[in-house]
């Protein structure tokens, strides 16, 4: 089955989002109507359906050149992935596993640098991705709102899942990297 780009689209942002909310436009009555999504109350989700003609159309050709370079990108995210595991950690829970309630503004503000100094690590390996596999292009944007929210002082835009926090963002990047190199999650190195 192909589908026009738009389909695409909205099918990869249900894949990596779980569920979606959105209207029923043309598009996602197409979806509906080939049984790629479904209603979940006012949300959408993926079919199995759709989750396999999804893992089809997210996967880079094998030996090409966007291949390679997600390959790279890939190897460079799991050592920045590790670093963003513990600033989440440290963010939500301080030295003796004392739940962080953001009173000590001075370590708060410690996390926030750790997180910036990674951000800014991160753009480039993810822009030089986006040059050859056009959906990670909105990535360093999303992020970096994400970071601009926490140092404003919007703790939950590190780690909420109920936003597209840093934390929320970054594991769709990491869903979309494994999807990109056909991986399973389950197959990664500790």
């Amino acid at each position: 089955m192909t589908l026009p780009d738009e389909c695409y689209v909205i099918l990869h942002d249900v894949r990596l989002r779980g569920l979606v909310e959105m209207d029923d436009d043309p598009t996602v009555v197409a979806l509906l109507d080939a049984g790629l999504v479904a209603r979940a109350r006012t949300a959408l989700r993926i079919t199995v359906e759709g989750r396999d003609l999804h893992t089809a159309w997210a996967r880079v050709p094998v030996g090409s050149d966007a291949e390679q370079v997600a390959t790279r990108a890939y190897e460079q995210f799991l050592d920045l992935n590790r670093e963003l595991i513990r600033i989440c950690h440290d963010w939500q829970v301080r030295p003796g596993a004392v739940p962080n309630d953001h009173g000590d503004v001075r370590y708060d503000w410690a996390v926030i640098d750790r997180l910036r100094g990674l951000d800014e690590r991160t753009h480039p390996v993810v822009r030089r991705l986006g040059r050859d596999v056009e959906r990670f292009t909105p990535y360093p944007t999303r992020l970096r709102t994400a970071l601009v929210q926490v140092e404003e002082g919007e703790a939950a835009w590190l780690t909420s899942p109920r936003i597209d926090s840093y934390h929320t963002v970054w594991m769709q990047l990491h869903e979309d990297l494994l999807l990109a190199l056909g991986i399973e999650r389950a197959s990664e190195p500790e």
